[in-house]
């Protein structure tokens, strides 16, 4: 088995197509042989027949047995084959003609009477010592005038179609190896020539690496199921080159994101080393470290956060929440930085929706946060909730100001920040929007983000499906 587990797919398929088409020739021969055999034997029965019956015409029409015993070759030739049997008797004496070249020994079978016509039933199977097949017939006939019993026994010994059969066999079997090996060789040249796309495509992935993503398949003249196979990896490879991209974009930001604190504490610390310092000047120092160590740590746990909802190892225990208390509970918090921009909320939400509490929370509280570092001084801050066909809907809507139009395509993307230099304001990592994304898709829901260019206004929305607001 191991031996065969190294072979090429085309040895392997060659020699199993070999293998069937040796076994379906082989049915096939064998069945044409027993066909043949079985009417070789069919016609040599028929023959024993004929020439016994034959034999008890002949004796109806003699009058005594001296005519046969002045003629006895006559007799002798009848069945025509020299190594068949011709037994005469009167019924309890010996022979008085018997011609058994090859001394074969009667069996012990019932005659057949006078009257009663002769047919297959009536014969019996033997072998003589060299494994010919035998037919044995015994028969009764009345002789012509006396009225005496004669009794005939003959076989017909089948040496002739023994050795026709022996030929046919060999030849059968030869066929048989020749039809397997041609089979095995023509399989063999058009799995070959067949499997030349898999080579292709073999060539190619091997020239597929992470600095050469870009490669594609594209084999349009392969076969319309490696055709399939081929778009499938295009799609796949598409796919990769997309998320290799991201990842390095997802890398290159993430290092910068870490790096601006840590080179802002290190600054710090070396300038304060440089000469001694006062306790409130040392004090100083390590307040704005630890602010600098708040912001990583929570950089570091929205990452974890994100890594978690991509291996879907967060588990989104679904409780019903009150919208109505909850929305106004958001209002509420977030009142004094939205005041701090002359901004103010307005909720307008019934009933209640199934989802993660913790979760819910932080989706909203990410989609307020963002509304009052992007949206335009002065303006309102809408939360509502809503029903559509399939899904409750929560909606954050802001005005935006006049001379920015949001990038919708990639607000959710990580570490994307529509407008940096509000970004510190509220010391936003450009984390909050993939968050949502990620918490949404935990819930099987889906986040969306609409601008209305007109009325500079944006829209962000959550849709919790198969939950329903009551």
């Amino acid at each position: 088995m191991k031996f065969w587990n190294h072979w090429e797919l085309r040895y392997r398929v060659a020699t199993l197509f070999g293998l069937v088409a040796c076994l379906v020739m082989a049915g096939l021969g064998f069945y044409l042989y027993a066909s043949v055999r079985q009417a070789m034997e069919m016609r040599a029965d028929y023959t024993l027949i004929g020439r016994v019956q034959h034999f008890r015409n002949l004796f109806h029409d003699l009058y005594d047995i001296k005519q046969m015993e002045e003629r006895p070759g006559l007799f002798e030739s009848m069945l025509g084959n020299e190594q068949d049997v011709r037994i005469f008797k009167r019924v309890g004496d010996a022979p008085f003609i018997q011609v058994n070249p090859g001394k074969l020994t009667p069996p012990a079978i019932p005659a057949v009477p006078v009257g009663t016509a002769l047919n297959i039933d009536a014969l019996r199977t033997g072998q003589a010592d060299n494994g010919v097949r035998v037919r044995w017939v015994t028969a009764l006939a009345m002789l012509g005038t006396n009225k005496d019993t004669i009794e005939i026994t003959a076989a017909y010994v089948m040496t002739q179609e023994s050795k026709v059969l022996s030929t046919y066999l060999y030849r059968v079997m030869a066929a048989v190896a020749l039809t397997a090996l041609l089979t095995t060789a023509l399989a063999f040249i058009i799995l070959s020539r067949g499997l030349r796309p898999i080579k292709l495509m073999h060539d190619k992935a091997a020239e597929i690496t992470p600095a050469k993503l870009s490669m594609r398949f594209e084999m349009t003249d392969a076969p319309p199921e490696l055709r399939s196979l081929t778009l499938a990896f295009d799609a796949m490879l598409d796919r990769l080159e997309k998320g290799y991209a991201h990842l390095n974009q997802f890398s290159a930001d993430l290092a910068h994101e870490v790096r601006t604190p840590v080179n802002i504490m290190m600054g710090q610390s070396q300038v304060v080393l440089c000469q001694a310092r006062s306790a409130a000047e040392y004090e100083q120092v390590l307040e704005s470290n630890v602010e600098e160590l708040s912001r990583l740590a929570r950089i570091i746990e929205n990452i974890l956060f994100l890594a978690n909802a991509d291996q879907e190892t967060v588990v989104a225990d679904r409780v019903e929440i009150d919208v109505v208390a909850e929305l106004e509970k958001i209002a509420e918090y977030f009142e004094p930085l939205a005041e701090e921009r002359q901004m103010h909320f307005e909720v307008t939400a019934h009933g209640s929706i199934f989802a993660n509490l913790i979760m819910w929370r932080r989706a909203v509280n990410n989609l307020v946060l963002n509304a009052i570092r992007y949206g335009k001084s002065g303006t309102t801050i809408q939360l509502i909730s809503g029903q559509n066909d399939s899904a409750a809907v929560i909606s954050v809507i802001n005005r935006c100001e006049a001379s920015q139009a949001p990038d919708t395509d990639r607000m959710f993307d990580r570490f994307y920040r529509g407008d940096t230099s509000r970004s510190a304001y509220t010391e936003s990592n450009g984390l909050g929007l993939s968050i949502v994304r990620a918490i949404m898709h935990l819930h099987h829901g889906a986040a969306s983000v609409t601008y209305l260019a007109e009325a500079n206004t944006i829209c962000f929305k959550l849709q919790f499906p198969g939950t329903a607001l009551k």
